[in-house]
């Protein structure tokens, strides 16, 4: 979530434009975007797809809408967002892009009120999903295109993981000439430049951001000693937060921060090339991978809406407009440089990729959430109030 909503009902005023080629003198009837839905051609399933799946698209076409809760930004979701209104123009697309706690607090509090909510969520917060998954909150698919993802992606066939996205660590050039190569590294840098950098360092504030706790849970776990010094690191250098790593990379672009501690690295990419006085660099020591995960609703109102979009976002058709968007496609039959295959072969032996399942929860227990929370204010040097 990078503070760029969609505005509401955009995209059915796009697809009211790319209707006209349908007849001037039916659209004139028409008096509002639900008219003119009905005369939109019927979609015919995927090549490849069995028969059977044309029921699938009747029914989501006669559901007529899909809402998706995500935390990818709206600018990198649109060409996914267009690609798929080009395909199913019967079906509008709602799309609320959000920060990962709130999707999840928001999407729970609407089902236990009984509220219409998300068909669909979209997070980067695995262990949110998974949470969601082993509650019963979500719906269970056998996608046409499981076969097509690795064995790992796959949670129950619950939760899907979309994509294999490495985590920065992103900095100024002009403020850090010498970037760190690890962890320790970093911590070390941090240290004997805490006063020049005093106010400079910026990451997740963990105890708000579902995605920053899950990356520093995953710290902890890999290399505990040098994640909890780098958190004493960065708190002598009075490290600032942010809720998005879009707003941390502005930060740094501007000079205002001079280091971002565990960004997005496919964001950290694009806006690298767009402000090269942004530098990003993927430790030696360990590199942590993230997958966006990707869920159905138990009780979504628009199910087959929904299992429409997964999995087009599975197939190589939308895995490979996710690699082109720079997100790192799952699939191993999509070509590129943002891709799983080329990111293990650029990073090796260093990747640490974030698996889902069972055991990404057991940190979100409540004693051992409050025991990591207390202990990582206590490190950056803001304890707990009452503690």
């Amino acid at each position: 979530m990078d503070e760029h909503a969609l505005p509401p009902f955009a995209t059915r005023r796009r697809l009211v434009l790319g209707l006209a080629a349908l007849g001037a003198s039916r659209l004139a009837a028409a008096q509002n975007a639900d008219e003119l839905l009905d005369f939109a051609p019927r979609a015919a399933p995927p090549a490849g797809y069995s028969a059977d799946y044309a029921a699938t698209v009747r029914a989501a076409e006669d559901e007529g809408r899909l809402v998706i809760y995500a935390t990818t930004d709206t600018d990198v979701a649109q060409p996914l967002l267009d690609d798929f209104q080009a395909m199913y123009p019967r079906v509008h697309v709602e799309y609320e892009d959000q920060t990962s706690t709130e999707m999840h607090h928001r999407f729970v509090a609407e089902t236990q009120l009984g509220r219409d909510t998300a068909d669909v969520l979209w997070s980067s917060a695995m262990d949110l999903q998974v949470s969601l998954v082993e509650q019963g909150y979500a719906l269970a698919y056998a996608s046409p295109e499981r076969a097509g993802l690795p064995d790992w992606a796959r949670l129950h066939d619950q939760a899907w993981a979309t994509t294999f996205e490495p985590i920065a660590v992103a900095y100024n050039k002009k403020l850090v000439p010498e970037p760190p190569r690890t962890h320790a590294d970093l911590a070390k840098l941090l240290a004997a430049q805490a006063a020049p950098l005093r106010g400079k360092v910026m990451t997740f504030d963990v105890e708000k951001s579902g995605l920053g706790f899950l990356l520093a849970a995953q710290d902890a776990r890999a290399m505990p000693a040098a994640f909890w010094e780098l958190a004493e690191a960065m708190g002598k250098a009075g490290v600032r937060f942010a809720a998005t790593t879009g707003a941390m990379l502005r930060q740094v672009a501007s000079g205002q921060a001079a280091v971002a501690y565990n960004v997005l690295g496919a964001y950290s990419l694009a806006q690298a090339r767009r402000h090269p006085e942004i530098g990003v660099l993927f430790p030696s020591d360990y590199t942590l991978v993230l997958s966006r995960l990707q869920l159905i609703a138990q009780r979504a109102r628009r199910p087959n809406a929904a299992r429409l979009w997964v999995d087009y976002t599975l197939s190589r058709r939308g895995q490979a407009l996710i690699a082109r968007q720079g997100l790192y496609a799952v699939r191993a039959d999509v070509q590129g440089q943002t891709t799983a295959a080329q990111l293990t072969q650029q990073l090796g032996q260093a990747l640490r990729p974030i698996v889902p399942g069972a055991e990404l929860t057991r940190d979100l227990q409540l004693e051992p959430y409050r025991a990591f929370i207390q202990r990582w204010r206590q490190a950056i040097g803001q304890p707990l109030r009452g503690r």
